[in-house]
């Protein structure tokens, strides 16, 4: 057996891919992959992703501006310094994700929950536990920057960024019907 046009033996994935096709549906099937371990898995799609990642980015916001309230109040009361102030603003920026970020160990924040998915680790597709902090921060406001950036890279010729991921979005349920179907 070999693979349409190429005249070599199909990969493991490209044979999984086509088992999965059936059980799974072509769109899902497409979006099979593996782990570094080798474990197959379906990746969460795109939508449900950028999904995830705006429900996350919306209770970001909401939190520092709840911060800020607080702070202002906070603020008035104690009759703190400008500068303490300005301070303790900026850092909100950086505590919040953080903050939100314990609740994501598991690697379901409220953004995965409503859509279904779930963020693990590429090496194995486990739990992301005490960098989900780190995940978080880089979720909610490095993101933005780094598709800026992407963006302007494109428009002005260049690549993409180097590096590799070392999470990635899952859909757990697409992985259940998988595993059901006897594909592992």
């Amino acid at each position: 057996m070999t693979v349409r046009g190429t005249g070599r033996p199909p990969t493991r994935l490209e044979v999984a891919r086509e088992h999965a096709e059936r059980v799974l549906g072509r769109r899902t099937a497409k979006r099979l992959a593996a782990f570094d371990d080798g474990t197959l898995y379906v990746e969460a799609s795109g939508g449900a992703r950028f999904l995830a990642w705006l429900v996350d980015f919306v209770v970001y916001v909401l939190g520092v501006g709840v911060g800020f309230v607080v702070l202002s109040l906070v603020a008035v009361a104690a009759g703190l310094p400008d500068g303490t102030v300005a301070l303790l603003a900026v850092s909100l920026l950086f505590v919040v994700p953080l903050l939100y970020g314990l609740c994501y160990g598991n690697g379901r924040a409220l953004g995965a929950v409503l859509t279904g998915t779930q963020l693990v680790r590429v090496k194995d597709g486990g739990r992301i536990g005490g960098k989900a902090c780190w995940a978080m921060l880089v979720r909610t406001l490095l993101m933005p920057l780094l598709l800026i950036a992407v963006i302007v890279g494109a428009l002005s010729g260049g690549g993409s960024p180097p590096g590799s991921l070392a999470r990635t979005s899952i859909d757990p349920a697409a992985i259940r019907q998988l595993h059901a179907a006897g594909i592992r």
